[in-house]
């Protein structure tokens, strides 16, 4: 064997093939895939718009951004442009991924435009004398919605915000009674923006919550939420809870959001794309992410 082959066997066995770095450069890659702008979902852009598009205004801005789903939220003023929010969705190429809440007029504009977003609703802390009859009377409470989205043929999200409802023990306990009584598309919608009490045992939280996630919704994460609402990168605990996110293997929808109505949306936005984006470039080369950890 001549030196040069010697030396070729000898960085192999020590370095590993350059078909394993490719290899593994490339598994690292698609397990990234989620959190490229185009699969990414918009979340809380309506009502705290400090710019206060429309819905044409609002759709344009997406397209623009790469981003080609949106999950709506409103308030009174905006039942009015239910429809034309549909449509201008429609017309740009934008997925009408979710909707806040309930509303009989959004309901039937689903129905005429074969429309199936995924219904998201906060989970209330119903009281009981044990937790067995809370997690039983916070299922019956969302019984109804889950018969509902279900005819509709949408997937029906609980909703962390907080206090008993926003825990993800009782999250998926109220999902596995609801699923017992035959309704398998309810899941769960998390956002880091109610989880500051879970950053230090998100892992188990995730884990705990996996089979039933419909959408996480990410956030700039510090200790004590301080601040509550904060771009991603600029926090210190978001980069591990991202990367425990990819290390287990979940594969669903991401969610940016704007929340911040001091601030126009694609401004929050753009810095959520471009602190993801550092996220992004770190979990799969580390070293590459700028400031990030």
């Amino acid at each position: 064997m001549t030196n040069s082959i010697c030396c070729l066997v000898f960085l192999m066995n020590v370095l590993g093939s350059p078909f394993t770095f490719a290899e593994n450069q490339n598994e690292e890659r698609d397990k990234t895939t989620i959190l490229q702008p185009n699969d990414l979902v918009a979340w809380c852009i309506v009502p705290f718009d400090a710019s206060k598009r429309g819905p044409a205004e609002r759709a344009q801005m997406l397209k623009e951004l790469g981003i080609t789903r949106c999950a709506y939220d409103w308030r009174a003023e905006h039942v009015p442009t239910f429809e034309q929010e549909i449509l201008e969705y429609q017309k740009h190429g934008i997925e009408f991924f979710a909707f806040w809440s309930t509303h009989d007029e959004a309901f039937a504009l689903f129905e005429k435009y074969k429309l199936h977003p995924q219904i998201w609703q906060t989970l209330n802390d119903p009281g009981g004398e044990n937790q067995a009859a809370r997690v039983e009377a916070a299922a019956q409470q969302r019984l109804a919605l889950a018969t509902r989205t279900k005819v509709m043929g949408c997937k029906l999200g609980l909703y962390n915000h907080g206090g008993w409802g926003g825990e993800p023990e009782n999250l998926v306990a109220v999902c596995k009674r609801l699923r017992v009584l035959g309704h398998d598309h309810v899941g769960i919608v998390y956002n880091f923006h109610h989880g500051h009490d879970h950053i230090e045992d998100w892992s188990k939280s995730l884990n705990m919550m996996l089979p039933y996630l419909h959408c996480l919704n990410l956030n700039g994460m510090n200790a004590g939420a301080q601040p509550k609402i904060l771009g991603i990168g600029k926090g210190t605990h978001e980069f591990k809870m991202i990367r425990t996110i990819i290390e287990s293997g979940y594969d669903g929808p991401i969610g940016i959001l704007d929340h911040r109505p001091e601030l126009d949306a694609r401004e929050s936005l753009r810095e959520n794309l471009d602190g993801l984006e550092r996220v992004r470039k770190e979990i799969e080369k580390p070293g590459s992410g700028d400031s990030l950890p």
